[in-house]
């Protein structure tokens, strides 16, 4: 009888555990960026969070935007809708670090920080090199549906 209660309580603690794993993040969801009418997904992507664009006001004039002033001439076909431009960020609950943000517009690609200052506002700073640092308040406009 010992083995059987044995094996319950360990299989309770690894589906708790499990639970614990797919929790959704706070940042999880649809973010309005700073400028240029954005919209980012930012979604747990393994251990760290990761962010898409969904919309901008450039896409809405060109849907077939692509991600020309990329450095790498090879990636420069990509359509921008969809692209990953943030990824790598460890951390949480409130705080994000070791994360890249790729600017579509320049083609460059920072190190960059998140930091959730109230449910629906999220302070992204990305660093070319330290100290030349730029940040934006997102707005959270959608939270994502948690993962079963």
């Amino acid at each position: 009888m010992c083995s059987v209660l044995r094996v319950a309580m360990a299989t309770l603690l690894a589906l708790a555990v499990a639970q614990v794993a797919h929790a959704a993040s706070a940042a999880d969801g649809l973010w309005q960026a700073g400028s240029g009418g954005g919209v980012i997904e930012i979604h747990d992507c393994g251990d760290a969070l990761c962010g898409r664009v969904i919309d901008s006001t450039d896409l809405r004039a060109n849907p077939d935007l692509r991600d020309d002033a990329n450095h790498d001439p090879s990636l420069r076909n990509r359509l921008v809708k969809g692209l990953d431009i943030l990824r790598g960020f460890k951390g949480g609950p409130k705080e994000w670090t070791e994360g890249r943000i790729y600017d579509p517009a320049n083609g460059h690609t920072y190190h960059a920080n998140l930091k959730l200052l109230a449910p629906d506002r999220l302070k992204v700073t990305g660093c070319l090199i330290l100290p030349l640092c730029g940040a934006q308040v997102w707005r959270k406009i959608s939270t994502l549906a948690a993962k079963p």
